[in-house]
């Protein structure tokens, strides 16, 4: 592909192209965000392009890392609204636990935008919450290996995200509920790989083991590319073929899932798009310039990829994304 066709690609994916004014609502404002870790190229990903939406738009961000801990989390919080911050971007680690802070929040007057991730708490402690149709992204992960397997029995091995988190348990649902009508595809086997590369390939050689030695696995089904990844090595290490003698299909749409979908290794990844920085700063801009809210719920596109769309060239577009 061309370079210029590329950098269009990369264009597209960022959707930064905003069709707000960030002049006076948003400009000079201090926000912080409290994002979950750096576990994933998706999450490092996410992070990179909040950094480059808030110096695009002259916000001055705050970022504290949680290192996947809720209690970091919620210090975190506290610190800004000790700061008096404008506003707070939060990636929830789990989705219960926040009604305390958030209500501290909300005594302060500080607007908090959820991004990528929800929280089981009442509605009016958030602004708005940025993300994608978690179950919508296990359904098209699920309808794709509906498709591609057929009538043909097919046991799945399931990687799940971290207990508790709403893409675990959202992503889980919605594959369950594309495979629900077609007995000839189950779940064996399923367990969390904490949406880690190591952890996914620890828990797919325990499968591999419990299985035959990956014989009686017809496809792997991981939460998140990164346990894929890992699960794909695990899966050349027992002497198979991933993309082959077990199909992979994951989501987020991360640089290395195609890189293993150039290899063979990978058979369908469903995006994530890192860019929830953007409209999450489009919502606080027309918020502090009118008072007025926006929709409680901002829901982001689900893009299925294979082999047959160019993995090179998605590749090369996403490694200018800040993964």
């Amino acid at each position: 592909m061309k370079i210029l066709s590329r950098l269009a690609l990369a264009a597209g994916m960022m959707a930064l192209a905003s069709t707000a004014s960030y002049a006076d609502g948003l400009k000079g404002k201090v926000i912080g965000f409290s994002q979950i870790g750096s576990e994933s190229g998706w999450r490092a990903a996410e992070t990179s392009v909040t950094k480059m939406e808030a110096e695009k738009r002259g916000v001055v961000l705050k970022f504290a890392d949680a290192q996947q801990k809720q209690e970091n989390q919620i210090k975190a919080i506290r610190s800004f609204i000790a700061q008096g911050v404008s506003a707070i971007l939060l990636a929830p680690v789990v989705a219960t636990g926040w009604d305390e802070v958030l209500g501290e929040a909300k005594d302060a007057k500080i607007p908090v935008v959820l991004l990528d991730r929800g929280v089981d708490a009442p509605q009016d402690l958030y602004l708005t919450s940025v993300a994608s149709d978690q179950v919508k992204e296990g359904r098209v992960a699920g309808d794709w290996l509906v498709k591609t397997v057929g009538d043909k029995p097919c046991n799945v091995v399931e990687l799940q995200g971290t207990v508790g988190s709403t893409p675990a348990i959202n992503r889980k649902k919605g594959f369950e509920e594309a495979i629900a009508d077609h007995k000839n595809i189950k779940i064996i086997r399923s367990q969390t790989g904490d949406f880690t590369r190591s952890q996914g390939k620890q828990v797919m050689e325990g499968f591999l083991k419990a299985e035959n030695g990956g014989k009686d696995i017809c496809a792997m089904f991981a939460h998140n590319d990164d346990m894929a990844v890992g699960g794909i090595q695990a899966i050349k290490d027992a002497g198979l073929k991933p993309g082959k003698d077990i199909l992979v299909v994951s989501i987020d749409s991360v640089p290395d899932i195609f890189k293993a979908m150039m290899a063979g290794e990978s058979n369908a990844s469903v995006e994530l798009t890192p860019n929830m920085a953007g409209p999450a700063f489009d919502a606080l801009d027309a918020y502090f310039s009118t008072g007025k809210k926006p929709e409680k719920f901002i829901i982001t596109e689900s893009k299925l990829y294979t082999p047959a769309d160019d993995p090179k060239a998605v590749y090369e577009a996403k490694k200018d994304l800040g993964y």
